[in-house]
């Protein structure tokens, strides 16, 4: 007899797979509760959040639409990993929020990605694989153990909104003129002298920070 816990599990894996064979079948699939369906392409998108998942099944079956999967919600679960993920290689907007992740496979095959949102997880640094994601505009890193800024990520381009409240982060970089075309920057929480921010409102005059 399946515990409770398990039985949701393989409740929640076998919704996932359905869902996929779904979107093969229509092209589309399981709207996301405003606004955030919305914001992105009428195309599929699978909602995964809140299952108590350790681990998702990633097996072939599953991965017969990946190629028009644009969003994946796994918010809120208790995953360690996701290796597997980086074989949808058409989403847009991937959320890992509330989870035990503490490092990402190798993402670079997913070429289209815009959004990837990591909050409150165990990352102590940057994933570096975020660097080789040529479309990605908004980071969201929010609560997790991370100390500073990697050069890299004031070298990419295209970024439009970064998040870092609740980090360890007590500093920026000296030089910040290479984000002077972002949109936002989230630096809420964080143990920064006042005359640290002052440095970096006067570098970025352009930007919407919030401290």
């Amino acid at each position: 007899m399946k515990t409770k816990q398990e039985g949701h599990s393989a409740f929640s894996i076998f919704n996932f797979t359905l869902l996929v064979a779904l979107c093969a079948a229509v092209g589309g699939c399981f709207d996301e509760p405003e606004p955030a369906y919305k914001s992105v392409p009428a195309e599929c998108r699978v909602y995964l959040g809140d299952k108590a998942l350790k681990s998702v099944d990633w097996g072939d079956a599953a991965f017969a639409a990946g190629e028009r999967i644009d969003y994946l919600n796994l918010d809120r679960n208790q995953l360690e990993s996701v290796d597997g993920v980086e074989r949808l290689v058409g989403l847009k907007w991937l959320r890992l929020n509330g989870n035990r992740l503490s490092k990402l496979p190798d993402l670079s095959a997913l070429a289209s990605l815009r959004r990837i949102y990591l909050r409150d997880n165990r990352f102590d640094s940057v994933p570096d694989t975020l660097k080789d994601l040529p479309s990605l505009t908004d980071i969201e890193l929010s609560g997790n153990p991370i100390k500073e800024i990697p050069s890299w990520l004031l070298e990419k381009k295209g970024l439009k909104n970064l998040s870092f409240n609740r980090t360890r982060i007590t500093a920026l970089p000296p030089d910040l003129s290479a984000w002077s075309s972002l949109q936002s920057l989230q630096l809420g929480e964080l143990s920064l002298p006042d005359v640290e921010m002052a440095r970096i409102r006067k570098a970025l005059p352009n930007v919407t920070i919030v401290f």
